[in-house]
This record gives C-alpha cells, structure tokens and sequence, in this order.
C-alpha cells in the first residue's frame, strides 16, 4: 500500500494565509484546500500523472471489467432521464387521443373533429420545459453545493406532490400549471444526470457512459408509447389519465437509487472532502483491484486546483469568462442540435403519424417503432464512436438527416385536410418509414454525441452550471422550434403535413458549417487535457493532432503532433 498522497490532518488553508515556501517547508499553494510540504506536492503531481496515463491507456473491455460498478451506478443514476423523458413525450402523443381531445380541445369544422389550439398544443407540449428552465438553475446551484445525490432526491419530493395536479386536472389551464411546476424537477434530474455521468466515468469508459442518457431518454419515450398503444383502445377520461399516474410507479425505486448512490468523487474533491473522494472510487471499481484510489484522487486534486487558479469562483457569470466562454458556447450550440435539426419533425410522436395519413391505432404503432429504432440507433453508436470520436460523426450525421428529410418530403403530398376524404392509409407509409429511418440515425450519430460533447467541453468546476446553460439555451431554442411545428403540422392551422421537414433540412444543413469550425475533438482526452487546450486557444480542427505535456504548467507546452 502506497503512502497516502494528501496530509489529510492539516488545516484547510484560508485565504488570508497563502504564502510560498522553498524545500521541504510547508507549501501553500494558492486555492489549494489542504496544506501540502513541497515533497508531498512532487509526490502527488507524479501520482497524478501515473493515474491520468493508466486512464489513457486502459483500452475499452479492460476499463469495463475494472470499473463495473461504475456502470452499473451509471446506469442507474441516469435512469431519473426516464421521468423527463417520459414525460416529454406525452404531449406528443396524449393529443391523439379522442377522449384528451374532446375534453381539453375545441371542435374544428375543418379536421372534422376535436382539436386542441396550435396555441395551447404548442403551450402544453412547452410547459414541462419552461419549468425545467427555473428547476435548472435551481439545479446547477444546488449541485454544487449539495450534491447531486441531494439534489435528486428534493427533485422526487417535490414531483411526487405536482404530479396530483396533473392527474386531476379538471380544465387545460390547471394541466399547464401542473406540467409547469413538473418541470422543475425535470431540470435537476437532466442536469444531475449529464454531470453526474460525465463525473462518474473513466476515459475510456466516458463516452459510452455519457451516451448512455441518449438511450435512456429513447427508453422513456418508448416506454411512453408503449402505455399509449394501450390506451388508444380505451375510451374515456381514464385513457389519458393513467399516463400521468404510471410517472408515481417511478419515485420510490429511484429515490432508493439516488440514496444509496455513491456521490461524485469530483464533487467531494471540490468540496475537499478527499478522504469520501477515495470511498467514493473505491466503490467504483471491482474490490479485487489494486489500483490506488488515492492516485485517482490526486488527479482529481490536480485538475481541480488547476482550474481554481483560472477561475476565480463557481458562479454561473464565471462561464462567460475568458476561456470558459468558448466553452459555453460550444456546450449551448451543441445542446441546440436536437431541436434545430429537425427533432421535432422525426420525434413529434403519433400526432405526427395521424397528420400524414395514417389511423390512430397505427400512429401508435408507428411511434412504438420509433422509439424502439432509437434506442437501437443508441446501442450501434456505442460501437461505432470510440473509432470515429465524436466531431465527424456528429457532421456526417447531420448531413445525412438532411437527405432522409428532403427523400421523405418528395415521397409524400399533403394529406387531405378533411379526415373522411383522406387517400389510401397505405399510400402514406413511405414517409412515415422514412421517419424511423430518421430515428435510427439521429440516435446513432447526432443525439447521443450531445450528451457527450456538453459534459466533456465543460470545466470540472463549472460543469454543472455550463450543462444547466446549455439545458436553458435548448429550452429557449425548442420554444420558437415547438411553435413552428406544431403550427406546420397542424391541420387548423398552416398544415404542412410532412412539408414542414424541408424547413428543418435548411437548419440542419447550417449545423455542420458550424461544427467545422467550433466543435473540438475531445474524444480520449482527459479532463485536464481539455483544460489545457482550452486554455492554450488551439482552433477546434486541431484538438485531436495536438499533444499536451505532462507537467503541471502545461499551457505553454501544448505543441501539434506530426502527421
């Protein structure tokens, strides 16, 4: 067993009390949270180094069988993405239903039947993600003061109580007020979610773990589907009650999940809490390991004073700082990929499905299909991104989403706006498989590449409040997004049909010019590696050639790698 790397009797270091010291005296480094004497820094630099290279150089399977409780943690941590993603969903499939219709809507003479408002379709399917704006904020702060573990379990109180509200709505105003108020807690769960497992991941393991929450949410939305094929074959209130009750079946299982979780080591590094840190890795690797966790967490100490020495607080305005502000922006625009290529338009669920033609029975079995080629389009990504990284896969993905649109818009006319006079149901398959088509490469090379890329571009201190930005800026792109949907498909409306996918072809075609010039490689990089790049302004192009020394003053030492 390894000297311990950190004197952890020491008093924290104050402020007011930072001074340099030669040999072997009492070293206080400047926002250092423990009292190290020089040889014990040398010590803990090279114990670093010696972890981030194993990290590096540990290939994938290996990686998998030495951190397996890390995935599993992972796994099932990022399952509170169920309960966002769910519900997300359900607006774009409880307005198929008559009886939800007929109860919340209005009868338009020209859909031959019951229909929400373009207004209040585009308000209800908005109110979850106008809440999770404030419950992101929320959110990010209570991360890093509390944790995410805390945070998650006040986020499943509080939607325990909101969902009543929901349940027994008794008009559309008091089902907005509720939908609103559940989205606070979805904010902290996505956020909590995306830190946590971005924190929780080795390098060889980030990738997958993190791309993981692409499946997840995928899983939520078939999950949803699923309970409303079943519901279009009941007729009543109860077709669109009971999926708001099934989200209280969730609480319990995850709040035992989110309690018994062991907290990111990141967090409690920051924190200074080093000796939890070392608990915390040791119940992330297999017990018969024998690597040191004091290693691990002396990297983590190192990258963390690194970066405390560049930024001069956690405050949300530090993340439009120096350096920080690229990488906010790059977290912010990325985020904006889901809705600006055309999410909407291939994951507008049954509703979608009935405007092109088909019944509503099988506009349900068609968004069945959907979400289960998106959970597969996830799992193929796992397979393909540690050979391709993550900026050309995302570019080529969005190329490619742009052509399927454009084929599934020359392939089908509009549909008839009157429901009884409508052409053959089959004749309007083609573009409806054209859309999970769609599904199947969005979830193979642009969605799960997200999650990803905004946990990665963020600074370990900053983290939580870069992915709540990015989270906020999604919300205030999908808004414009939604009412430009939901208006083009709508029949009472501007009804589109499926033309409204050439207008989300032309924004999907500006992404990649985008990308090329902004996106970095961050694929295989570790955490203070990215710092450094960052740091050192490398242009996005360069951030997979160039290589980054192993001493601690590595900003200048950043040099391209020969071809």
């Amino acid at each position: 067993m390894t000297t311990p790397v950190v004197e952890k009797e020491k008093p924290v270091v104050e402020d007011d009390q930072i001074e340099d010291k030669k040999g072997d005296d009492v070293v206080h480094l400047e926002s250092v949270d423990r009292v190290y004497t020089a040889a014990e820094w040398e010590k803990l630099l090279h114990e670093a180094e010696i972890a981030e290279d194993e990290e590096k150089n540990m290939p994938l399977w290996v990686a998998m069988r030495t951190y397996p409780k890390a995935m599993i943690w992972t796994f099932l941590v990022t399952m509170h993405f169920v309960m966002a993603s769910f519900d997300g969903s359900i607006f774009g499939s409880i307005i198929a239903l008559p009886a939800f219709r007929e109860k919340y809507g209005v009868y338009s003479e020209k859909a031959a039947g019951y229909q929400l408002t373009a207004s209040w379709q585009t308000g209800l399917g908005k109110a979850a993600g106008t809440g999770s704006f404030f419950g992101i904020i929320i959110g990010g702060w209570a991360q890093a003061k509390y944790g995410y573990r805390r945070t998650l379990q006040v986020g499943l109180v509080w939607l325990a109580g909101v969902i009543f509200i929901t349940f027994f709505a008794k008009n559309i105003v008091m089902l907005f007020a509720g939908e609103l108020l559940s989205g606070m807690s979805f904010g902290a769960f996505t956020c909590s979610a995306m830190g946590y497992s971005s924190e929780i991941a080795p390098v060889p393991l980030r990738g997958f773990l993190t791309t993981y929450i692409a499946f997840v949410n995928s899983f939520g939305q078939l999950l949803a589907a699923g309970i409303f094929r079943a519901m279009a074959d009941i007729e009543g209130e109860w077709s669109y009650r009971i999926p708001f009750a099934v989200q209280w079946v969730w609480l319990i299982p995850l709040f035992i999940i989110a309690t018994f979780a062991p907290e990111s080591p990141w967090f409690l590094v920051r924190c200074g809490r080093l000796l939890d840190a070392e608990k915390a890795v040791g119940r992330l690797g297999k017990t018969s390991d024998t690597r040191n966790p004091e290693r691990i967490v002396a990297m983590m100490v190192r990258t963390n004073q690194h970066e405390k020495e560049k930024s001069s607080s956690m405050s949300y305005l530090e993340c439009f700082k120096g350096t920080n502000l690229r990488r906010t922006e790059i977290a912010c625009v990325v985020m904006c990929f889901i809705p600006l290529c055309g999410d909407w338009f291939g994951g507008g669920g049954a509703y979608f499905f009935e405007q092109v033609g088909l019944s509503t029975a099988n506009a349900f079995s068609f968004n069945m299909g959907l979400w289960a080629f998106a959970c597969l389009g996830t799992v193929v990504s796992w397979f393909i991104i540690p050979h391709v990284g993550r900026r050309k896969l995302v570019m080529a993905g969005l190329f490619a989403l742009a052509f399927i649109v454009m084929i599934a818009d020359a392939a089908q006319p509009l549909p008839c706006g009157n429901a009884h006079d409508r052409c053959q149901e089959g004749h309007h398959c083609l573009p409806a498989v054209l859309i999970l088509v769609w599904i199947f490469v969005f979830n193979v090379a642009v969605a799960p590449l997200v999650y990803t890329l905004v946990g990665e571009c963020s600074s370990t201190r900053l983290r939580g409040q870069t992915i709540g930005i990015a989270r906020n800026t999604y919300i205030l792109c999908a808004l414009p997004v939604a009412f430009i949907a939901n208006y083009s498909m709508n029949p009472s409306a501007w009804g589109w049909g499926t033309y409204a996918g050439l207008f989300w072809c032309g924004t999907c075609l500006t992404l990649p010019v985008w990308a090329y010039f902004r996106l970095p490689e961050t694929k295989g990089r570790s955490f203070r590696e990215l710092d450094i790049l960052f740091e050192d302004k490398v242009p996005a192009r360069q951030f997979s050639t160039t290589v980054v020394s192993r001493g601690f003053d590595e900003v200048d030492l950043a040099q391209e790698q020969p071809r």
